[in-house]
């Protein structure tokens, strides 16, 4: 429901990373009332981005639905093994991962 509930409406979508011209990352959330939210991540760059700090909204798991540069789609498999963590830190939550170049990762917050 998050990629096309609330498709019309400003509160379904909030950038995530909209300034980051040095990495060439541009991240977002979308969100609807009934499901998790999920992050979009692309990396714009032919350079992967270890250890990328990524802020989300909540702190948990967060379940990698699909990744671009998968084997699957005739990628180098490089990611994040299917999920990643976000954590409290001085008051920001954030997830550090993999970037794998010229890709796009979804995550999806995994429910308690």
């Amino acid at each position: 429901p998050a990629l096309h509930g609330r498709d019309c409406e400003p509160e379904g979508f909030s950038w995530l990373i909209v300034d980051d011209s040095q990495n060439s990352v541009f991240a977002w959330l979308r969100s609807a009332p009934g499901g998790s939210p999920v992050a979009v991540i692309s990396n714009f760059t032919p350079v992967p981005r270890d250890n990328y700090r990524v802020p989300l909204p909540k702190s948990g798991k967060w379940r990698e639905i699909i990744n671009t540069d998968a084997s699957e789609y005739g990628g180098s498999g490089k990611g994040n093994g299917g999920m990643v963590e976000a954590r409290a830190e001085g008051g920001n939550i954030s997830a550090t991962m993999l970037l794998p170049p010229l890709s796009t990762i979804m995550l999806e917050l995994v429910a308690d």
